[in-house]
């Protein structure tokens, strides 16, 4: 049984200068691996004909699938059509239904037509057209040699649509593909070194078809093991033991066995408690906040937030009391449990957490040094509270930060 591989090829000069991120090629392999679609490499190319030609030919010879992405769009600079042209020896020609399409979103929109507009139906000859039902530039389907080429417009949106609709579906139906399946588990306490010494035993005598990786992220470590197999309902109750027997060697770090967001993990558990929470943050600026209300749902347990960054906002909103501050300082144990109880009082909810921390690069002092943040989490029942020294950049302590509030009520609620 072999592998089905896939090439994902991101084409555009934002992409090679930072100014736009690709989310594109973690989206289309998320979804080809649900398919037993493995993706062997992803490839980000400017918007230059001889780089195009030359990865298209490259990646074809360690694929059986290639996906292209971007280029597709009405102005000088997207040269992918013209560039396929070339590739597969072929000529551009007007794609009639396409044109129609175009003609009847400018027409609905009161829009004026220009002579770019109507080149986005202009497609290699030798290709399928798929409908983009998102957008003007249509996806084009290409075999050549035993291999499978499309190309998608870059943007997001538009992608996924003609993926869910076409891409996905063909293949499918097409390809033979071998089960590859995951299951994650997510940790937090313990460094990836130290949880690797515990599953050495564990890791020695998995079988080749099985691998375990590990995915360190902020103050978490995701634990992925991956499955092949010819058979999925087999390679999954195989992958399953195995999986559990991992879980088992580590119970007091474990977070949960799904491959999902601290935000997603604290609101199924306040779901199945029907309880309610509220934040009182500082340094963090709302970012507990949005990661909680990123999950949908989050509304019947998440009440709402005080964004408490200045200490006259703390005494104001929260009740924190000015010789607190005076004795103490903002980051301090007393301050968190001060802003902890006020928020519990103020948003009327059953849990809170309350942050503050300095998360640089400035403020910091020889007593507190940049990275120091105390965090509080509980209920009027019940307070906890704790320190951490975080020594990264402001970015990746404010991340950190949350996660590690978030995770310290979670494990208050289950104690």
């Amino acid at each position: 049984m072999g592998k089905i591989t896939t090439s994902i090829i991101t084409i555009g000069d934002e992409l090679l200068i930072g100014q736009t991120i690709d989310t594109n090629s973690a989206w289309m392999a998320q979804a080809l691996n649900a398919l037993g679609i493995w993706v062997h490499r992803r490839v980000a190319i400017g918007d230059v004909r001889e780089d195009i030609l030359t990865t298209l030919a490259k990646e074809a010879e360690v694929s059986d699938i290639v996906l292209i992405t971007g280029g597709l769009g009405p102005t000088a600079d997207d040269i992918t059509k013209p560039t396929l042209c070339e590739y597969f020896q072929t000529k551009l020609v007007q794609h009639e239904e396409t044109l129609q399409r175009v003609l009847h979103l400018f027409e609905s929109r009161g829009l004026p037509i220009l002579e770019r507009n109507l080149e986005q139906a202009m497609v290699p000859e030798s290709c399928t057209v798929i409908i983009n039902e998102r957008g003007t530039a249509p996806g084009m389907w290409f075999e050549k040699d035993g291999k499978i080429y499309v190309s998608m417009p870059g943007v997001p949106h538009e992608m996924k649509g003609i993926m869910e609709n076409y891409v996905l579906p063909q293949l499918a139906t097409r390809l033979k593909t071998p089960a590859v399946i995951h299951h994650t588990l997510i940790t937090s306490g313990l460094g990836e070194s130290f949880v690797a010494e515990r599953l050495v035993d564990f890791e020695a005598k998995l079988p080749p078809h099985i691998r375990l990786a590990y995915l360190p992220s902020y103050s978490l470590l995701k634990l992925r093991l991956t499955a092949f197999g010819a058979d999925k309902v087999a390679t999954a109750a195989e992958l399953s033991i195995y999986f559990h027997e991992m879980k088992d060697l580590l119970p007091d770090i474990a977070v949960t066995d799904q491959d999902i967001s601290i935000g997603e993990v604290l609101g199924k558990l306040l779901k199945e408690e029907g309880k309610t929470i509220g934040t009182a943050e500082s340094c963090t600026g709302g970012q507990i906040s949005t990661w909680i209300t990123a999950i949908p749902g989050s509304s019947s347990y998440y009440k709402g937030s005080a964004i408490v960054y200045a200490n006259e906002m703390k005494m104001k909103l929260l009740g924190v009391k000015a010789e607190t501050l005076r004795a103490h300082g903002a980051v301090s144990e007393a301050t968190v449990l001060e802003m902890l109880a006020g928020a519990l009082d103020l948003l009327e909810t059953d849990y809170a957490i309350a942050v503050s921390g300095i998360m640089g690069p400035d403020g910091g002092t020889p007593e507190k040094p940049v990275g120091t943040v105390w965090i509080a989490v509980g209920s009027r029942e019940k307070m906890t509270t704790i320190k951490h020294h975080l020594r990264y950049d402001r970015d990746r302590n404010i991340q950190m930060t949350a996660v590690y509030a978030m995770n310290e009520l979670r494990k208050l609620i289950l104690a």
